[in-house]
């Protein structure tokens, strides 16, 4: 459920939202600050995070952005009685412990405590079973990626994904799809204003007013010097530059879907459903890559919830248009039912299934060799493009960098793969050499 925080931002910043009539919904101006819930228990065996952040809008610019809700008591309830508590790993994510999952048939309730003791808490939500995925295809499609989720220059091009699957007759089925994608990553750090050291560099001792000076300490990190105003020191750099480091070892991309899709089956209840289009994989760079399909089972309120948030997020474009409001979920503030809150806690059963997607059925150009400037010929620059709009920068061996340091390893060097949610240096299930 990442994808919440990044489309309410971009439903926000694609209207001005001023006025709303529902009652159940979020009227959202200028001066926003929205407490936006993350968070789906899921039956694999796979990390269970709750991502809390505060959807802002600066007050005099209007700008929208998200900032990470940290320092909070999260816990979730099982079959109210069973307390999990959650632990932060990173700023404003709340992590379940690493052996928990999900049951189909449990109940599960989100509750958490903002450090300024202002309390919180979803209704309880019974997991639903989903059927299995029998069958993924794609399909290159010059036009795949909707309008509104295009890349730089109206850039569009990528593959449809479409899965088939018998839908139960003994039951109402409520379905979402999510999809994660890995791609071969070949940089794995930029340094703005800065070198990358493989070990530390030692405080205040230079060399010839020429170099730094490396210690035997790992490091791996950018070194960015502190203007001591030390004679000995080497003269700072004036203007701004980055140096961009291949990574060491293997190293994959993670990305994920953005956008929702959800799905009633009243009108297909019992029957076998083939190539339903499910997700749109971007055309990045010409190397094959690995996709996760992900079917998520939903309660009947959960999928009114996320129906009605596509539905708005998708339909912002036309002038004449009523202007939208955020939906309101189900976690509420204990003490203060007038405040709203964006964002549906949810458990849901998955079934997921790895598809390689070879690309051999491609026509023309990935968005990784659209540079204006021209295409770089070092490897893996079409992702490196596609992911922050420019050509990698190598750390040059002649002329000298801005800094020179002494000792450690030959120069330049190479950076770790840190594993994050965007980034493994650990080969995935399915890839293929």
């Amino acid at each position: 459920m990442r994808f919440l925080v990044f489309t309410l931002t971009v439903f926000l910043l694609t209207r001005l939202l001023t006025a709303c009539v529902d009652p159940a919904e979020l009227t959202i101006n200028g001066t926003v600050n929205t407490l936006v819930v993350d968070g789906t228990i899921t039956n694999l065996p796979e990390p269970q995070v709750i991502r809390l952040n505060r959807s802002k809008a600066d007050p005099l610019t209007g700008r929208f952005g998200s900032v990470p809700i940290t320092k909070a008591t999260v816990e979730v309830l099982v079959d109210s009685s069973l307390v999990i508590s959650c632990h932060e790993t990173e700023d404003g994510s709340y992590q379940l412990p690493s052996d928990f999952k999900g049951q189909i048939g449990h109940s599960y309730q989100l509750r958490f405590t903002l450090s300024d003791g202002t309390h919180y808490q979803s209704t309880p939500q019974i997991m639903p079973a989903v059927p299995a995925i029998d069958r993924v295809s794609a399909q290159y499609n010059p036009a795949s990626l909707p309008v509104e989720e295009q890349l730089t220059g109206g850039y569009r091009a990528g593959h449809d994904v479409y899965i088939d699957w018998r839908d139960p007759a003994t039951e109402h089925n409520y379905y979402r799809w999510e999809w994660k994608l890995w791609e071969k990553q070949s940089w794995c750090r930029s340094c703005q204003q800065g070198i990358y050291a493989v070990n530390t560099i030692l405080d205040h001792v230079y060399k010839d007013k020429t170099f730094y000076v490396s210690g035997d300490q790992p490091f791996e990190s950018c070194f960015v010097p502190t203007n001591y105003f030390e004679a000995s020191q080497p003269p700072l750099a004036s203007g701004l530059y980055v140096y961009d480091y291949p990574c060491r070892t293997q190293c994959w991309e993670i990305l994920y879907s953005s956008s929702l899709n959800v799905f009633d089956d009243q009108y297909s209840n019992g029957g076998l459903i083939t190539k339903r289009k499910i997700a749109q994989i971007p055309y990045y760079d010409s190397t094959a890559c690995l996709v996760e399909i992900r079917q998520l089972s939903m309660t009947k309120t959960a999928y009114t919830y996320f129906k009605r948030f596509q539905d708005q997020t998708q339909n912002v474009g036309g002038i004449a248009d009523p202007i939208p409001s955020a939906p309101v979920g189900n976690i509420q503030n204990t003490s203060n039912s007038q405040e709203r809150v964006v964002g549906y806690f949810t458990a849901s059963a998955v079934s997921a299934v790895r598809h390689w997607l070879d690309r051999k059925d491609i026509i023309g150009l990935p968005f990784g060799q659209t540079d204006p400037a021209g295409e770089s010929k070092l490897p893996g620059s079409e992702l490196f493009y596609s992911l922050n709009l420019r050509q990698p920068i190598p750390e040059p061996l002649y002329p000298y960098p801005n800094i020179r340091i002494l000792g450690g390893p030959p120069r330049p060097v190479t950076a770790i793969c840190v594993p994050s949610d965007s980034r493994t240096p650990f080969k995935p299930v399915g890839w293929q050499d």
